[in-house]
């Protein structure tokens, strides 16, 4: 139903003019099985929504929805809500004339293939890119999640639970990939031509927005918690983030890991893997508060694994919060540094912010500069942050000229030299008379050898001082 395409940096056919069309969902597992949620968000280049689409999908009657406590979708919210062959119709009159994209698209193009194989639904390829590979090529990251990915790109919303605050994320990001970081296509995208659909009733769900990321929201977008890609590990790291691992949460994800045929050991290990990276984090911070160690203890209880340890703060003398503003791939690059140095990345400025960046974006007179000055943060522009953050050693100073000889000093080389110069000149002028007078050829070839000597020694002493 969709295929990936090739992209490039500059040099290949650019996105100029090309809507793209965001798709999210949630499902009833790991492998390709039912789709329960739907939503797509069709945005143009210049960032604009041009449409959008929400519904939740009855997989049939009695077909339990998944992990409820992961996606947060009832059987009964089901109940009465179109199956994918009529949302297929208005999903595919959202997405025509436009390139597909989906953050991780093979996992979102093996559900959709799946529900259109099961109705039987000869869908045209829709040309699509995953959001996910690109991300990974446009900034180094611990981890690829689009709660990551998200706030390294600057985009404020974070994603929630529903489908929908998905697609507008991953809207979002296609727009910062060919806008700002440069993204063409191998070849141009080819549009298929499709019919006008029918266009069914659908029921969408409330989009509740995602509260204020905790220290353990933040500590995830900096944990390396393996293949990107991985969709366990994304919907772990996601569980974590809300700080609250309740029983069912857990219960839910061993189920995931055994349909999706993880043996019991993998899970074991990953979880030991994933919660020693998190206090990897805490202490990294340089002050690990009562709260973070409540919290970790208890998501370690909650994982099986028997013991976070003694958290012991290990602050180097890095910055504890820096908050990067601008809306170039510059300010980007940062943002993502900062999460891969391991340092918290600031969402807004507050009194525990240490360190703001701004990059050739942001105006002289936006008030967050002067109030982060006021707080005793120090202030830094984009270029010069990586060193004055400690992520790079400053440049090495360069060599110093060498002093210059003052002319008095040199006269007597000079003279010295031209004298020289002068002997060997007139060495040279006795050698090749005599050579040609009848001067035997080994004597005419010893004086030559030190009329050369003399002329290049006094051209040495001679020589002008550098300036």
């Amino acid at each position: 139903m969709i295929e990936s395409l090739s992209l490039l940096g500059a040099g290949g056919h650019p996105a100029r003019g090309t809507d793209f069309t965001a798709l999210d969902i949630r499902t009833t597992g790991l492998r390709p099985g039912h789709v329960v949620e739907l939503a797509a968000v069709r945005v143009r280049p210049d960032g604009t929504v041009a449409g959008e689409l929400s519904t939740l999908v009855d997989p049939g009657p009695g077909v339990p929805p998944g992990p409820v406590a992961l996606h947060g979708i009832t059987r009964a919210d089901l109940d009465g809500a179109p199956a994918f062959g009529a949302a297929l119709g208005s999903l595919l009159n959202l997405c025509r004339g436009s390139v597909v994209v989906a953050h991780d698209l093979p996992f979102v193009a093996s559900f959709l293939d799946s529900e259109a194989a099961r109705i039987g639904a000869r869908v045209p390829v829709l040309p699509g890119v995953d959001t996910l590979a690109a991300a990974r090529t446009a900034v180094g990251l611990p981890n690829h999640r689009l709660a990551t990915v998200a706030p390294a790109f600057g985009i404020a919303a974070r994603p929630g639970r529903t489908a929908l605050s998905g697609a507008r994320t991953v809207a979002q990001l296609a727009v910062s990939l060919f806008g700002r970081h440069g993204f063409t296509f191998a070849s141009p995208p080819v549009l298929p031509a499709l019919p006008q659909f029918a266009a069914g009733p659908l029921r969408p769900r409330a989009d509740v927005p995602a509260g204020e990321p905790g220290w353990m929201a933040e500590a995830v977008e900096r944990v390396a918690i393996g293949a990107d890609g991985d969709a366990y590990l994304d919907l772990l790291a996601g569980v974590v983030a809300d700080r609250h691992l309740a029983p069912d949460e857990v219960a839910a994800l061993a189920g995931l890991a055994a349909e999706a045929g993880w043996p019991a050991e993998r899970v074991r290990s990953t979880h030991e893997r994933f919660v020693v990276a998190l206090r990897e984090m805490a202490e990294r911070d340089g002050v690990v508060t009562a709260a973070e160690a409540r919290e970790l203890r208890q998501v370690a209880t909650a994982l099986g694994v028997a013991d976070a340890g003694d958290l012991r703060p290990t602050a180097d003398g890095r910055p504890a919060r820096v908050l990067v503003l601008g809306t170039t791939a510059a300010a980007d690059r940062l943002r993502a540094r900062v999460l891969a140095e391991g340092v918290q990345l600031a969402k807004k400025l507050t009194a525990s912010v240490t360190h703001l960046v701004a990059d050739p974006s942001v105006p002289a007179n936006e008030p967050r500069l002067a109030r982060a000055a006021e707080l005793g943060a120090d202030v830094l522009d984009v270029h010069s942050a990586p060193v004055a953050l400690g992520f790079e050693p400053p440049p090495a100073p360069p060599a110093p000229a060498p002093a210059p000889v003052p002319a008095r000093a040199r006269l007597p080389k000079v003279v010295g030299g031209r004298v020289l110069m002068g002997a060997g000149l007139l060495l040279m002028f006795f050698t090749v008379v005599g050579m040609f007078a009848g001067t035997p050829l080994v004597a005419g070839i010893f004086f030559a050898f030190f009329a050369v000597g003399a002329l290049l020694g006094g051209w040495w002493l001679a020589e002008p001082a550098p300036r």
